[in-house]
């Protein structure tokens, strides 16, 4: 006798249904044993337990309703028919699986416009797991659905079931994608305020037009972000915040690949701002909060909850929320993190049928929440003290969200973790409101050992080797060693920066240094300098951006005997004894290519006199860097944002006094490598005489190519790829003079082009294409040219 899915014989399933007015018992039967049979995949063991119908006891058939749906939920079975008889005078309760096929794999034919990549990652399908034709149904509406919201609406999609010899089940998705559909018109219904044009230019979606950006490319969540955020903001702006969009209808043309678009939509009546309060505000005034309320200089008798006039403004939906979200940013910043700031926006009308808005914010402030704890999660290497100097809150503290965010970005900048870091999150301490904070990182390698070879003519076989660890032990300790050796070349630089000497906020620097200079000096020969510098740091007035460094250098300067260095220089091994100072200020963000923020440096130094060695003169330089980030695209949690920044760099130097035979203490320009940077032009072509065309790469003619001032200026607009990723297009002017009274900013050689930088295993690689549109030839006639840049470095 078999029983259908969820009934346990016709005598019982007759019985469980009671007759109407009746409430008979529900009938049972007992079963003496439970038989499976088709379960291959699952044990036998499993498959009865699943079903957990006892033996030798009275059963319903609401216990084998359960067991099917239970045998159903597993996935494994398309069928489950169940039979009751008696085998050898017992009860047997027999269950006949089906199991449904494996699915071996599927695939996707005819994806051309979209990745196949991107619709199998979307697709909830997995392989060698049993066949869920719902599932199936699923996948080939999602592909569908991808093709819609991609402008593709005539795409069609059909899905193959191929059994396979194996009993297995393989899936194939065949899409017809048609064609792209393009808007060839957008007509609005309801407007009479503003003409369709203007509508139609304050959304994404468009027509198709004349220029090659007027595509007219239909995407659905474009659209959908036309209708519901571009429009009401557009209309919310002018004063009509009721307006709504009734209906939008695509019209597609079959064959034709063109398609209408059709609009209704209900504009509303323009609102007027009429009376503005502030209720529930006790941690600051009423005249404070005023300042931020975007309607107040151009109400005439609507403000403070005077009625409003005629000459009353326009009520303007963005400016409202924004000067909302700048209240909350206020009481946030301050603590008040649970502070609630609720906009209401009341109309009214008057007899004369004019139509007002009434404005208040309504605070329910809460108390303010005091940081309890600082959790650092995830620095398997970098010490916990290195993080925590990174971070402008302590426990105690009032909970400012500014400076959540200073902590989160001067931890990025530390460069120690992968980038993004997670943003930073709070959680309730007790119950007074308290927050414990949690910054999380994820440790990256920081050291970098490399090396590399070359060869050129006339310079023979050369070579680097380097070795640099920005976070030594794990204590934020720095360690550079580079060297370079070649024909010409022998450099070998080692330093050692202490970031905080004996846990204290104080900073120590010794570097040491012995190496011929790359360059040739006209017919002077090359120079061998050795010596050592030493810098200390320390916050100036205990500021976290701005330090104080003094250093000292001392250094030995060694000619290569030619039969022109003695009336030149004067001496043959001199001395270099400097004394500096300098102050510091640096706010950027997203080092190494900064994002935002400011940087500030003014060096002045002593060179000879009192303090020994060749010479006598004073240095001072200044640097000045600006920063600011444009637009940003992208990014999420685990991905950074692409951002276009603007950046602007100023310097100037001067040096006054005798510098003797110290002429590299003096200013050059030109190129990327040794002076300063003019891209556009070659090394050393920029001299205080004027452009030089035959100076080279390597070489300066002569210690004239020194001046004793100079200025420069870079105007860049930049793409911030990633952390180790820049490109940009820029503007360099520069020039240098004889004397720091010669100076005149007017008169500048100009340069523009584009340029790449790159953080590789290498180190920092900067790679400019530049014009140089002051150049001359040899008899002064202009002679404007493209020149080539690569630097290997420090670009920053």
């Amino acid at each position: 006798m078999r029983l259908g899915r969820g009934a346990l014989g016709l005598a019982l399933a007759l019985a469980a249904t009671p007759l109407e007015g009746q409430g008979r018992p529900e009938e049972t039967t007992v079963i003496d044993s439970i038989d499976v049979v088709g379960a291959n995949r699952v044990p036998r063991t499993t498959v009865v337990a699943l079903i957990d119908i006892p033996t030798g006891r009275p059963i319903s058939f609401r216990d084998v309703q359960r067991a099917i749906q239970t045998l159903y939920a597993t996935g494994q079975y398309e069928d489950v028919s169940v039979y009751q008889g008696t085998v050898n005078g017992r009860e047997v309760l027999r269950f006949e699986l089906v199991e449904r096929p494996i699915l071996a794999g599927f695939s996707i034919r005819g994806a051309e416009q979209v990745p196949v990549a991107t619709l199998r990652s979307r697709l909830r399908l997995y392989e060698q797991q049993p066949y869920d034709p719902a599932a199936a149904a699923r996948a080939r509406a999602t592909i569908d659905s991808i093709y819609q919201h991609r402008g593709f609406p005539l795409a069609s999609v059909r899905m193959r079931e191929l059994p396979q010899p194996n009993g297995t089940l393989r899936l194939l998705f065949e899409v017809d994608e048609g064609s792209r559909v393009a808007i060839a018109q957008v007509t609005v219904e309801g407007n009479s305020r503003f003409s369709d044009e203007q509508i139609v230019d304050a959304m994404k979606t468009g027509p198709e037009g004349f220029f090659w950006f007027q595509k007219g490319e239909y995407k659905e969540e474009e659209l959908d972000r036309d209708l519901r955020e571009r429009l009401p903001s557009f209309y919310g702006r002018r004063g009509l915040a009721d307006f709504q969009v009734l209906k939008d209808t695509l019209i597609v043309y079959p064959g034709t690949g063109k398609a209408a678009l059709h609009l209704t939509v209900e504009e509303g009546p323009v609102y007027r701002v009429g009376s503005f309060e502030i209720v529930g505000n006790r941690q600051f005034s009423t005249q404070l909060l005023e300042q931020y309320y975007p309607f107040a200089d151009s109400v005439s008798g609507g403000f403070l909850g005077l009625g409003g006039s005629r000459g009353s403004p326009v009520f303007d939906q963005q400016k409202w929320e924004e000067a909302t979200q700048n209240v909350r940013t206020l009481y946030y910043n301050n603590g008040y993190i649970y502070a609630d700031v609720r906009p209401v926006v009341t109309r009214r009308t008057d007899p004369d049928g004019t139509h007002w808005v009434d404005l208040r914010w309504q605070i329910a402030e809460g108390s303010p929440a005091i940081v309890n704890k600082i959790i650092i999660k995830g620095n398997t290497i970098t010490h916990e003290d290195v993080i925590r100097r990174a971070i402008v809150m302590v426990p105690g503290d009032v909970f400012r969200q500014e400076a959540l965010i200073r902590s989160y970005q001067n931890i990025s900048n530390l460069g120690y973790f992968e980038q993004p870091l997670p943003p930073p999150t709070y959680e309730p301490a007790n119950e007074q409101g308290d927050v414990n904070v949690i910054f999380e990182v994820r440790e990256r390698r920081t050291g970098n050992i490399n090396f590399g070879a070359s060869l050129g003519q006339g310079t023979g076989i050369g070579g680097f080797i380097g070795l640099e660890e920005n976070n030594l032990f794990g204590k934020g300790k720095q360690i550079r060693l580079q060297w370079q050796f070649g024909r010409y070349i022998n450099d070998f630089n080692v330093s050692y920066t202490d970031p905080a000497l004996w846990g204290s906020l104080r900073s120590g620097t010794v570097s040491l240094h012995n190496s011929f200079l790359r360059y040739q000096v006209g017919n002077l020969g090359r120079i061998r300098t050795r010596g050592i510098t030493l810098q200390l740091g320390q916050p100036l007035f205990g500021s976290r951006y701005t330090r104080l460094f003094t250093s000292y250098v001392l250094e030995q300067n060694q000619y290569d005997l030619t039969e022109n260095l003695q009336p030149v220089f004067g001496c043959r091994n001199c001395v270099l004894s400097s004394l500096g100072l300098s102050l510091l200020r640096d706010t950027r963000i997203d080092l190494p290519f900064a994002s935002s923020g400011v940087m500030h440096q003014f060096q002045v130094a002593q060179g000879g006199g009192p303090l020994g060695g060749s010479g006598n003169f004073q240095r001072a330089t200044f640097e000045g860097r600006w920063y600011a980030t444009l637009a940003q695209f992208g990014g999420s949690v685990t991905s950074s944002p692409l951002k276009l920044v603007v950046g602007l760099t100023s310097k100037a130097g001067a040096v006054f006094g005798d510098a003797g035979p110290h002429f590299r203490q003096l200013f050059t320009m030109g190129g990327t490598q040794f002076g300063v940077p003019l891209r556009g032009y070659e090394e050393f072509s920029i001299t205080p005489s004027g452009f030089d065309p035959g100076a080279r790469s390597s070489i300066a003619r002569g210690p004239d190519a020194w001046g004793k001032a100079y200025f420069a200026t870079t105007t860049e607009l930049g793409l911030r790829i990633s952390q180790a990723f820049y490109v940009n297009v820029f503007l360099d002017a520069g020039n240098v003079w004889a004397s720091p009274r010669q100076m005149n900013p007017t008169k500048l050689f100009r340069g523009a082009g584009i340029g790449v930088n790159v953080i590789s295993p290498l180190g920092p690689i900067g790679l400019d294409y530049a014009y140089g549109f002051d150049r001359t030839d040899e008899a002064g006639n202009p002679k404007p040219g493209w020149k080539f840049h690569f630097k290997l470095g420090n670009l920053f």
